[in-house]
């Protein structure tokens, strides 16, 4: 920038400075100040700084095509982890103690939603594309049931006193509900808007499902297949994942319209604060140990933060392509990621959290 010539100048201190110094003094300035500039640009942010909450442990290749995976179920007795392999039409069965796949398993048309019962032997699957879903035996890994037409089954949870499976209907704005000794579908609870995710809350022994378009956390009885509740979210747009932390009775849903995500307290069925994460989130997963939630978005983003006296503190992001759908191991606190595509190829990425970020 040019300086307007003038005899004098005079700044603090009544100085005097002549105008060829004032150039200098302010080229000198400019430079300083460009280079400031370039040096916060640089700066670590909150994102960057994400290898110091999740380290990597390893990248395990995974079978079949590189196209979209979706939910995730740890049977932590045995170990196995079931991966929902969506648009391949499989079921990946990855052993967390090997760290490797011990079974692909075919047959499941655009599979969402999958979820394990270790008390029953039982791996209960949205089969989407055949509107069903599928009881898998999870010793012998075969089909031994289908239950529907359920239009567009996606997540599920098991009661386990009433031995029932609870389907979210996202297309057809209901829960279904599946006898689990029968494998047949008993009924459908009308939600009163698109289903998000349906979890089992072990606390009360109800049902949680997320509604979209009226914003809603609606719980179920599931011994009478009925709503006992409508709460409210306020400003969380879509509610779609649910994560539970049963110690403190407590529900984090995710807004997967405008990246959001509230923490609701399960005792007074009232939603204590909202927080921002990325966008378009969808699988949330919670290790009870760490006290520590893990939020991976369609976009990539997964947003990590800490649970602690009914609030979170924000530890950190990271973006890897895809990584819309989370689990965690409760005993070993390794995290899980299938990734579609890497280089071509899908892949499990198992991640640790940073040693001087466990509590």
């Amino acid at each position: 920038m040019r300086l307007r010539p003038e005899p004098r100048v005079f700044i603090q201190a009544n100085m005097m400075v002549n105008p060829r110094s004032l150039q200098t003094l302010a080229v000198c300035m400019a430079a300083a100040l460009f280079l400031i500039s370039i040096v916060a640009f640089a700066q670590p942010t909150k994102s960057a700084n994400a290898n110091t909450v999740l380290t990597l442990v390893a990248d395990i290749p995974m079978p079949g095509s590189a196209v979209r995976f979706d939910y995730q179920s740890l049977d932590t007795l045995s170990g196995r982890l079931y991966i929902a392999h969506m648009n391949a039409g499989q079921i990946v069965v990855f052993d967390t103690g090997k760290q490797a796949v011990v079974a692909n398993l075919d047959g499941f048309k655009q599979v969402h939603g999958v979820f394990v019962a270790p008390e029953v032997h039982r791996l209960y699957a949205s089969v989407t594309g055949n509107h069903q879903v599928a009881a898998v035996d999870t010793q012998t890994l075969k089909i031994v049931g289908t239950a529907g037409p359920i239009p567009y089954p996606d997540g599920l949870a098991y009661a386990p006193k009433e031995e029932k499976v609870f389907v979210s209907d996202e297309h057809g704005g209901a829960d279904a509900v599946m006898d689990a000794t029968t494998n047949t579908l008993i009924t459908t609870i009308p939600l009163g808007g698109g289903a998000g995710n349906t979890v089992y809350d072990p606390v009360s022994g109800h049902i949680l499902v997320g509604v979209h378009g009226v914003n809603m956390l609606v719980v179920i009885d599931p011994a009478a297949n009925k709503i006992l509740g409508r709460y409210p979210l306020p400003g969380i747009e879509n509610p779609h994942g649910i994560a539970l932390d049963p110690a403190d009775h407590m529900a984090f849903v995710a807004g997967e319209k405008n990246h959001s995500l509230a923490v609701v307290d399960l005792n007074a069925m009232k939603m204590l604060s909202s927080y921002e994460v990325g966008d378009d989130p969808d699988v949330l997963a919670f290790d009870p140990g760490l006290k520590r939630l893990y939020v991976s978005s369609e976009s990539g983003t997964v947003t990590i933060f800490q649970y602690r006296n009914r609030k979170l503190a924000l530890l950190g992001s990271l973006n890897m392509p895809h990584a819309h759908t989370v689990a965690v191991d409760p005993q070993t606190h390794l995290v899980y990621f299938p990734l579609e595509n890497i280089d071509g190829h899908p892949l499990l990425r198992i991640m640790r959290p940073a040693a001087r970020n466990q509590e």
